[in-house]
């Protein structure tokens, strides 16, 4: 069906013909993107201007006009219409009639309507008032009636907006930076609201508006495709949702993708983040360019006395008269502004290869933007670096990565013009890479140069802030490849750091640091410090002290640039106890072999309680804050407090402990247990379980530990449901619809202890998932030694030292089996 077709069906069949042809230029599959866009716009225009004509046969002075999305033909599958009937107030229960005969039909078919009915000065006055009404009324757009209302009303609306754009724009600028306050950044986002988040469809709008004031321009280059980009998602997302939403859920985003053809989500969300991204530096340049003139307005009647002063006096002028534009040098060939660093006059990209990282450095040092003019002159004309770098090419890197967060806009206005990837073509595989995990507050690319601005807070920690700094940009390089990333970031480090030119030595150690940048709080957090082959498998992994040194400032880098979730007072001091515990075996020092520690007298005093009472001893203490060596990085955490338990030795104690704290909402951060023997004055032949936890409140304060006490005497008789109420508490947690969590994964890792077999539980967290864990594991008939445990956004990363009833590592097939099992149980 061509396009008149449908016109013509619309015209013959009114509402009805015009909801089936809507419906069948939406489900063509031959027709996407602005091609659909245009031809649905046009297909409402005629529907629209028909119920017009057969209203207002008769009616003089009014026409029917669109704004906003919809006067730009931005028409998505369910976009609701912009409308205004304009009049010249002639006749105003005429035109409440005729009002009537245009919204009602729109109503009928459910399409949703903006609208309004105002005479010409009825709208300006509006729109001065309300800055929304006007940024409408910039794309108004002829539909029907009288044009030459329409043309009146728009060219007045664009003649108010010029006339009062150094108000307005700064208006404009302070309603952007707002929504996107609110809505966060369309390019990190892994559920991205393509209007209202920075970097959407609404400030693509707004650099229009900019334009339309002629006071200043958006960088023109890949705008347009970026806006179109961003659109044909909104249209994608419109057909799979059958909604009106902006919101790229995540459960949705597969089915957009099959509707784009893209790969998958995570192609659709890379095209997605690269589109946001050219907006938002557009924006941040068009801003920018704004402040520059509104300034130099506000001081041009103050420059202009200056000028005929200098006339006056024979002072130089530049050529024109005009007072010459100030210039301070920076470094060389690079020169400060009106407030942006350019290239100076002398300036030759096509003979200096290293320009591009000296300006970018001197730019992030000064803390200034670097120009547009000059970022893309260089992208144009810039020698590439020879391999390897000279020594100031290597230099001004690892300034520039070391200047700290204005390093951040530094380096995307290098990325914007691919100067980035020219000189690391690495990068490309992790440009707007998303990542899927909640702990994560970036894409890849982003997160890298957030760590190097955290890395470059500790620079001071460290005897070569180099090597920091540059692992730090590095770390995650392998993310853009299949399988374990550091191990893929390894090799791609030795090659990078190659390149750049650093001498052998230091590309060993910048490769060692890739390798191996999880291993401290992975090894910290899930793994028995007091046991020495943990200690010693980290210090044969690190080597020498000075690497030890950096690898524990890239730990805290990499965890602060993260999230809020990935670091904390906890884990950082028990990253610091193990970079203690591994220097020491560097510097010489072995461990000895851990011998069963003696129990302290609070320990013993309530094990010889539970013994005469026949049943569970707790007692609460609050756990004390550490004294770090120097002032902590990070939101500090409270420790918890430290839960002590004595149970006569019986069966069940452990998953009875951990369901009574999952019912009372108790974080587990740590846990011992251990069979301790009465002193023989009490009982030599029995003995006490003790269990020695750490805990905190989910949620409010800490209960009493009476009503632990009670619960848990409740829980080992068997009168205490905890399985009933933990699946209350999980029927009632909100589900995202249609996301399913990846399955457990149960493995056991292997040389970890040399007296306890280690298995590592990797799961959903969810309440009672200990409890489920300890049931299991007391099926399985295996003695828990101690446990780990660690919980980043969603995701439970747990570790458990099992024995036999001996206290002997399990055999190699009883660990395998145990480990099966396990996960069988989690995941059923």
């Amino acid at each position: 069906m061509t396009g008149t077709d449908v016109h013509k069906e619309t015209e013959d069949s009114g509402p009805g013909g015009y909801a089936a042809a809507r419906l069948r230029l939406l489900t063509e599959e031959a027709r996407s993107g602005p091609p659909r866009r245009t031809a649905l716009a046009e297909l409402t225009d005629d529907w629209l201007a028909g119920l017009f004509d057969a209203a207002a046969a008769e009616l003089p002075g009014a026409a029917l006009v669109a704004v906003g999305g919809y006067g730009r033909r931005e028409l998505s599958p369910r976009s609701d219409l912009d409308l205004v009937l304009l009049h010249d107030g002639s006749d105003s229960g005429a035109i409440a009639a005729l009002a009537d005969r245009l919204w009602y039909p729109v109503w009928d078919l459910g399409i949703a309507l903006d609208h309004s009915v105002r005479t010409p000065a009825e709208a300006r006055k509006t729109a001065g008032e309300d800055l929304k009404v006007h940024l409408g009324l910039l794309d108004a757009r002829h539909l029907a009636g009288d044009p030459a209302l329409t043309a009146g009303l728009r060219a007045a609306a664009l003649a108010d907006w010029r006339n009062q754009a150094p108000e307005r724009l700064p208006q404009l600028q302070e309603l952007c930076a707002d929504r996107a306050a609110r809505q966060g950044e369309l390019q990190y986002l892994l559920e991205p609201d393509l209007k209202e988040a920075r970097g959407g469809l609404r400030d693509a709008t707004a650099l229009r508006a900019v334009a339309a004031s002629w006071l200043a321009d958006a960088p023109r280059e890949g705008l347009a495709d970026a806006r179109r980009r961003l659109l044909d998602v909104r249209d994608a997302l419109h057909l799979a949702t059958g909604r009106a939403t902006d919101r790229l859920a995540l459960q949705e985003q597969d089915q957009v993708a099959a509707e784009l053809d893209l790969l998958d989500a995570d192609t659709l969300l890379r095209q997605v983040y690269e589109a946001a991204r050219v907006i938002a530096y557009a924006s941040d340049v068009t801003w920018r360019e704004v402040g520059r003139v509104l300034r130099s307005r506000a001081v041009r009647p103050r420059l202009r006395r200056l000028a005929i002063r200098r006339t006056v006096a024979g002072d130089g002028r530049a050529p024109g008269g005009k007072p010459a534009a100030e210039r301070s040098p920076l470094a060389e060939g690079v020169v400060e502004q009106d407030g942006e660093v350019v290239l100076a006059r002398t300036a030759r990209p096509e003979r200096d290869p290293v320009l591009p990282l000296r300006a970018a450095a001197a730019a992030a040092q000064a803390g200034l933007p670097l120009s547009l003019h000059a970022v893309r002159h260089m992208a144009a004309t810039a020698r590439p670096l020879p391999t390897p770098w000279p020594a100031e090419a290597r230099e001004q890197l690892v300034t520039l990565l070391g200047s700290g967060r204005p390093t951040i806009d530094v380096w995307e206005a290098l990325e914007a013009e691919g100067l980035i990837t020219r000189l690391l073509p690495d990068w490309e595989r992790v440009r707007c890479r998303p990542q899927r995990n909640a702990v994560h507050l970036w894409t890849v690319d982003r997160h890298l140069i957030e760590t190097a601005v955290r890395a470059s807070e500790l620079t001071r920690r460290v005897s070569r802030p180099d090597l920091l700094l540059v692992a730090a940009l590095l770390h995650d390089i392998g993310k853009g490849w299949p399988g374990d990333h550091s191990v893929a970031g390894e090799i791609i480090a030795t090659d990078v750091a190659t390149r750049i030119g650093f001498d052998r030595a230091d590309v060993a150690v910048l490769s060692a640091l890739v390798r191996h940048h999880l291993l401290l709080v992975e090894t910290a957090t899930r793994r028995d410090l007091d046991d020495p082959a943990t200690v010693r498998s980290v210090a044969e992994a690190v080597g020498t002290q000075s690497t030890l040194e950096l690898l524990h400032a890239l730990t805290e880098a990499d965890a602060l640039a993260t999230g809020p979730a990935a670091w904390s007072t906890w884990r950082g001091s028990l990253v610091a106890d193990l970079v203690r515990r591994v220097g020491a075996v560097l510097a010489g020092d072995a461990p000895d072999e851990p011998e069963p520690a003696a129990p302290t007298a609070g320990q013993e005093r309530v094990a010889i309680e539970a013994f005469r009472t026949g049943g569970p001893v707790l007692a609460l203490r609050a756990q004390p804050e550490p004294v770090p060596d120097e002032e902590p990085s990070g939101d500090p955490e409270p420790l918890g407090v430290e839960l002590l338990i004595a149970v006569p030795d019986q069966p069940g104690v452990l998953p009875a402990v951990a369901g009574v704290l999952a019912v009372h909402r108790l974080t587990v951060r740590t846990a011992e247990l251990r069979a301790l023997r009465l002193p023989d004055d009490v009982d030599d032949e029995s003995t006490v379980l003790l269990l020695n936890w750490r805990v905190a409140a989910e949620y409010g304060s800490l209960p009493q530990a009476t009503r632990l006490r009670a619960d848990l005497v409740r829980a080992l008789d068997g009168s205490l449901d905890i399985a009933g109420r933990l699946a209350e508490r999980d029927a009632a947690y909100p589900r995202r619809r249609g996301w399913t969590a990846p399955p457990p994964r149960v493995t056991v890792a292997p040389a970890a202890s040399r007296h306890a077999t280690v298995i590592e539980v990797r799961a959903q967290d969810a309440p009672g998932l200990l409890h489920r864990i300890g049931m299991a594991l007391e099926k399985a008939g295996v003695r828990v030694r101690s446990m780990h445990v660690s919980t980043l956004g969603s995701n439970a990363v747990d570790a458990f030292y099992v024995t036999t009833g001996a206290g002997a590592p399990l055999p190699d097939g009883d660990a395998t089996s145990t480990a099966r099992v396990l996960e069988e149980t989690l995941r059923g």
